[in-house]
């Protein structure tokens, strides 16, 4: 039976199904996450947001554990890097896919980090709106929908076809998501609290310019790949 078996993987792997959906798994800052069709798969790029991310958090000389919320949270798996690398900080995520929702709950049991990250669904910040947040947040973690609606039908089968497209559509330019967060974001950092975003290929510049023109961040730094395209924001309050 075993031949079958590698004979049925590698006909789904040729149909353009993503290899982490027939494993069932990806790996992401050290940790084994769960993946299925419910959540975007854990991206290697979305590794430098979630590390710059854990840098600032652990260089704090706060003396209270950091609140975090990760907007557009998916699977979970940079509020999970988040909870496993800072161990007294306190994560909370949240989605507008109740699907997604529940496959981060799926994680949390999977990885034993269930107490650690508290999941609220809604759009972007909205379920935060309440005294506990507005103000007293430590940091934003987002790395959102940033592909042009236009350019989803031109992607890639092993995207398009196998993974939800509220986790990869950004709206008519890309940046929809961002820019509100952008907006919406200093209502709920304290001073000196960080927002941090990953960004997609080209959308940089633009978004680092439009941070450091708005009066609400002190701090704007950009991040560059590999490559030398800047793929993490990281703005403090």
């Amino acid at each position: 039976d075993h031949p079958h078996a590698l004979e049925h993987f590698v006909t789904r792997r040729l149909a353009g199904e993503p290899l982490a959906h027939i494993t069932g798994r990806q790996r992401f800052m050290g940790l084994e996450m769960l993946s299925a069709p419910q959540a975007l798969i854990p991206r290697a790029e979305t590794e430098q947001l979630a590390g710059a991310s854990i840098d600032l958090l652990q260089s704090s000389t706060a003396s209270r554990p950091a609140r975090v919320i990760d907007v557009c949270t998916g699977s979970g798996n940079l509020a999970f890097a988040m909870a496993h690398h800072v161990t007294d900080a306190e994560v909370f995520g949240s989605d507008l896919s109740v699907e997604a929702i529940d496959f981060a709950q799926r994680n949390g049991r999977h990885l034993g980090l269930s107490s650690r990250v508290q999941f609220r669904t809604g759009d972007l910040l909205a379920p935060f709106e309440t005294a506990d947040f507005i103000d007293h947040t430590d940091m934003i973690v987002c790395a959102p929908p940033y592909i042009r609606s236009t350019k989803v039908e031109q992607m890639a089968t092993e995207i398009a076809d196998h993974e939800p497209r509220l986790a990869f559509d950004g709206g008519p330019f890309g940046v929809t998501i961002l820019m509100r967060l952008i907006e919406d974001a200093p209502r709920f950092l304290r001073p000196g609290g960080w927002l941090t975003l990953e960004v997609g290929l080209g959308q940089g510049p633009a978004l680092t310019r439009r941070l450091q023109r708005d009066g609400n961040w002190q701090d704007v730094r950009a991040l560059a790949d590999a490559n030398g395209d800047t793929r993490v924001l990281l703005a403090c309050r």
